[in-house]
């Protein structure tokens, strides 16, 4: 009987739900992968409550055709979502007071290959940052930050093997 169990349930396959999402982490104002690229930047406000971190993050929909971002406090766990789970358009922009990364300092992104039915659905890959990169530049119109950013991803893509 024990040899039957062995047998029935030892090549049994792991679900996929049981997969652990692969992480990375991101340490530059740009971060890209085969199905990513992503770029960061600060458009400057009249004041520090007006002003804005913009995410760019550029998915290949075959890949990846769903995301989702939030932040987290790592010490006390509370969470605030920035981007509730999404189909990916091909490009897709974050923006978030600057402030809020005072309380919630670390930001995931995650990219899902298939449509996620539970909030406790597993990625597969999840994007981390610790803070604002100390790299992203600061600019003072919305123009500037937009053509920074579609510049920086097309270089990404252009970079060979790591465009979505």
């Amino acid at each position: 009987m024990v040899l039957y169990f062995l047998l029935a349930f030892g090549n049994a396959s792991p679900s996929r739900a049981a997969e652990k999402p692969r992480e990375a982490h991101g340490m530059t104002d740009t971060f890209a992968e085969p199905g990513v690229a992503l770029a960061w930047g600060v458009l400057q406000g009249d004041n520090e409550s007006a002003t804005v971190i913009a995410l760019r993050i550029v998915t290949d929909a075959a890949m990846y055709p769903w995301i989702a971002a939030s932040g987290s406090d790592p010490f006390t766990q509370r969470q605030q979502s920035l981007l509730g789970v999404t189909e990916s358009a091909g490009v897709v922009d974050v923006r978030v007071p600057r402030s809020r990364f005072a309380d919630f300092p670390r930001t995931e992104l995650r990219f899902y290959d298939t449509a996620p039915m539970t909030p406790a659905a597993t990625p597969r890959l999840i994007v981390f940052y610790l803070g604002v990169p100390d790299t992203t530049p600061e600019f003072s119109s919305d123009a500037k930050l937009d053509a920074y950013l579609n510049d920086r991803i097309a270089r990404m893509r252009g970079s060979g093997g790591k465009s979505p």
